[in-house]
């Protein structure tokens, strides 16, 4: 009955309206069918408004749209970039390397004024390790002085053993050398076919020791070979103190230095440099005078020339060829425990003395590191983690320390104060990467010994660790998702309330009552 009545209602509502004039709102009215059993109005044929700013096209909400859609690729983007970018973590940790490990020193230096010839490496610590004269995983090469090599590897030759001289004695001896000086070398050198030559210094205790043998071993040369009738070989000797610049032309830096001058091979065609051989065997007058007759017995008396190579009798340890020009590089790498200590690199022999005021330990550092090399591929994928890794890797690389002996500036060593630090890097893959850093501190300080160059090395107890963390690619969605839901929901807010205050402002405008 009463859903009857309703109906009837609308019906005279309906005509009413149509005789006044006025169309019907079939949008609200019409089809409106309500159950006889319940106050709401049956769910077919009943149609839901669709608020008026979801189906009104306006300029406006095109361009919110547009804006909403751009803000949701920036923050996509973003979100991207925070999930594609590498994180980090650095922990300070202390350093369990065990008493077993050794630390790799890789170096490449260059001394414009050491010779190879008396170039030594040397490594000690604080634990009583003195290793002298490392040759095993180092080269040398010859080099001038604008650091060009002049030649192919400098052999050193084994370890020496003590080297013999004659007994010292009272006994007198005459002099058999011929005397050499600037003024004749070149031409006494060039008449006989075999010249040796014994750079000495008076002030020098190898050099006095070797002087007696030497001028005996001269007489009976001299007298064997006269150099008047068979001038195949002729023994003579140069004052250092006295031919400076004699004796800085043959590069000598240690006294006594023997040299064996051989006519026809006196100029090579690659270098122009002196080619010559160093004699580095005892010192005894036995001994000298046999390798005088070595040296002399391949030549013939009439041929009077030594061009060419050595025989293969002759090719031994104590005569090795001799540097081609006065400086020094040095590469390679040495291996040192992990405690405090330092890698020495100075002139040394045996049984030869040196100026220590004449030494000049000026170098070049191409490249000095510690640890294993680390290739440019690799090196390349931990700056990926931290761009500024690896920027003290090779702190010392390029970098050069000169010294110029004078009057004022003699015997001067040069030191290097490093501080090493451990880091190892964790990347997401879990393999390990091990680098160390170093700070360096340099100076220049005046020796009372024989200058060198001096690396001394410390290493932290502590060690930075790096590991790069993982992120989440359900953390990834996550955030996307609620980009674009919120933005949306934003979006949907700002269009409702301008599109009603357009609304308002228009029936304001109207004159209309709302």
């Amino acid at each position: 009955m009463d859903a009857f009545k309703v109906q009837v209602n609308l019906e005279n509502l309906e005509v009413g309206l149509i005789k006044r004039g006025q169309a019907p709102s079939t949008t609200r009215f019409h089809n409106e069918v309500f159950d006889c059993n319940s106050t709401k109005p049956c769910c077919s044929g009943f149609t839901m408004k669709i608020p008026r700013d979801l189906t009104e096209a306006s300029l406006s909400g095109a361009g919110l749209s547009i804006l909403a859609a751009f803000f949701m690729i920036f923050l996509f983007g973003m979100e991207l970039n925070d999930y594609l970018r590498v994180s980090t973590s650095t922990s300070i940790v202390v350093d369990k390397s065990s008493d077993g490990d050794f630390l790799r020193i890789d170096f490449n230096i260059s001394f414009p004024a050491l010779s190879c010839e008396f170039a030594s490496i040397d490594v000690s610590d604080v634990l009583g390790t003195n290793r002298l004269n490392i040759t095993k995983t180092l080269r040398k090469y010859s080099i001038d002085s604008k650091l060009n090599p002049t030649g192919s590897e400098f052999r050193s030759g084994p370890i020496a053993k003590a080297i013999k001289h004659d007994e010292e004695a009272d006994e007198e001896y005459g002099e058999g050398s011929v005397t050499l000086n600037a003024r004749n070398f070149d031409r006494i050198s060039h008449q006989h076919a075999i010249l040796v030559v014994n750079f000495y210094a008076p002030w020098c205790y190898w050099s006095n020791r070797l002087k007696p043998s030497w001028e005996k071993a001269a007489k009976i040369i001299r007298e064997r070979y006269d150099p008047e009738i068979d001038g195949r070989i002729l023994m003579g000797k140069v004052d250092c103190t006295e031919e400076v610049d004699l004796c800085r032309r043959n590069h000598i830096q240690g006294y006594p230095s023997i040299r064996i001058f051989r006519k026809g091979s006196d100029l090579r065609e690659d270098h122009g440099h002196h080619d010559h051989e160093s004699y580095y065997g005892d010192r005894d007058t036995d001994s000298l005078v046999k390798t005088m007759e070595e040296l002399v017995a391949p030549i013939s008396l009439q041929s009077q020339s030594a061009s060419g190579s050595p025989p293969a009798d002759m090719k031994d340890d104590s005569k090795r060829p001799a540097p081609l020009a006065g400086g020094c590089r040095i590469e390679g790498f040495v291996r040192v425990k992990k405690v405090p200590g330092n890698l020495i690199i100075s002139a040394r022999s045996a049984s030869h003395s040196f100026d220590a005021t004449q030494m000049n330990m000026s170098h070049v550092i191409s490249h000095f590191s510690f640890g294993k090399k680390i290739t440019p591929r690799v090196m390349s994928d931990m700056r990926r983690l931290l761009p500024h890794l690896g920027g003290s890797h090779d702190r010392l690389n390029g970098l050069s320390y000169i010294s110029n002996p004078s009057d004022s500036n003699a015997n001067v060593t040069i030191e290097h104060y490093l501080q090493v630090v451990k880091t190892e890097v964790m990347t997401r893959s879990y393999k390990l990467v091990e680098e160390y850093e170093y700070t360096a501190h340099s100076s220049l300080i005046h020796s009372l010994d024989i200058p060198v160059a001096k690396f001394h090395f410390e290493l932290s107890p502590m060690q930075v660790l790096i590991t790069e963390n993982s992120k989440s690619f359900s953390h990834f969605i996550t955030n996307v998702c609620a980009i674009i839901g919120g933005v949306f929901t934003v979006a949907g807010i700002l269009d409702s309330i301008l599109h009603n205050t357009i609304r308002l402002v228009k029936k304001v405008e109207l004159g209309k009552n709302f």
